[in-house]
């Protein structure tokens, strides 16, 4: 059950992933890779089974950025680059730097011997900061 956070306030840009910047708990059994200060996770597909099943849970409160403007901002779990419509979270602050705590989690399929990327993407028109990040990923099958 690796954990990935990203603690201080980052400014991301729409369509960028929040970087990740600690690994508390790192993956021992090499399921699940990642580099320090990247967005993107790497799920393995590592099993006798047909496939390795893992749920992944990710939260943090979000704003829009400085010199933004107040409306509806959004961040989505992606699957190599593709938003999940299912795993997305919307706010809509009243202010600029209003911070709004968002969960979103996807039980995720990769077929064995292949591997899947994951990241927390901002799925909003304009850049908006992002806090208190973590992302938690469990094997489950």
């Amino acid at each position: 059950m690796p954990e990935y956070t990203a603690n201080a306030p980052q400014t991301v840009a729409p369509g960028q992933n929040v970087p990740l910047t600690e690994t508390p708990i790192a993956c021992n059994r090499g399921y699940v890779c990642h580099r320090d200060g990247s967005g993107i996770v790497t799920l393995r597909g590592i099993t006798n089974q047909c496939r390795a099943r893992y749920r992944v849970s990710a939260d943090g409160n979000i704003a829009v950025a400085a010199g933004g403007t107040a409306g509806a901002i959004s961040v989505s779990l992606a699957i190599t680059g593709e938003p999940l419509n299912s795993a997305t979270a919307i706010v809509t602050p009243a202010a600029v730097g209003d911070l709004f705590n968002v969960h979103v989690e996807a039980i995720i399929d990769v077929p064995k011997g292949c591997c899947l990327t994951i990241a927390l993407e901002n799925t909003s028109t304009q850049a908006i900061t992002a806090q208190n990040v973590n992302i938690i990923v469990d094997r489950i099958a």
